[in-house]
């Protein structure tokens, strides 16, 4: 089995992290993975998005261009991605950025404020990880499993110190109702 995961949104939001938090995890999972980040010019405001792909088997393209899986961060990456995700997939968005809803029927879509709630918890660039924290919540094809693991692969040396903040950001994400 194969899942395929998009995350966009702008430079600066952790795209490429959250990506690369679901890729370690599944490596140490003893999955297939790729993990291919794209960005524009700009380091922050600009465009970013990765494409995630996990698998049993030996993945063919790192490219996604059919997303199972869709986490959208801001407007334009909901207005360009939407309609390439998968029927029967699902959307995850950033209802606090993102004021428009989704006009398919075809696919669930997730509606969460982690904009908003990261600022309650006086974390506001863990918006991200609230919001995978929620899709791991929902796609039980993601499993938590080595999830701490991974986290400590992903969260630098140097920030070490915000690990346990991170954690906090996916549980809340993985919690909320809405």
């Amino acid at each position: 089995m194969t899942t395929e995961i998009l995350f966009a949104g702008f430079g600066g939001q952790g795209i490429l992290f959250s990506g690369k938090l679901l890729a370690y995890k599944a490596l140490l999972e003893g999955k297939q993975v790729s993990w291919l980040p794209s960005y524009g010019p700009e380091m922050r405001g600009g465009t970013a998005n990765c494409s995630v792909a996990i698998s049993d088997t030996p993945i063919g393209s790192p490219i996604v261009s059919k997303p199972d899986i869709l986490v959208a961060m801001n407007l334009p990456s909901l207005d360009k991605y939407e309609n390439a995700v998968k029927p029967g997939g699902k959307i995850f968005i950033d209802s606090t950025l993102i004021g428009r809803k989704v006009e398919r029927d075809d696919v669930d879509v997730y509606y969460v404020p982690a904009t908003r709630l990261a600022h309650e918890m006086n974390a506001d660039k863990l918006a991200n990880m609230i919001i995978t924290g929620k899709l791991m919540a929902v796609c039980p094809e993601i499993s938590t499993d080595f999830l701490e693991d991974g986290l400590h692969k992903c969260v630098s040396a140097r920030h070490q110190d915000l690990y346990d903040l991170n954690l906090k950001a996916i549980r809340v994400g993985a919690e909320f109702e809405g």
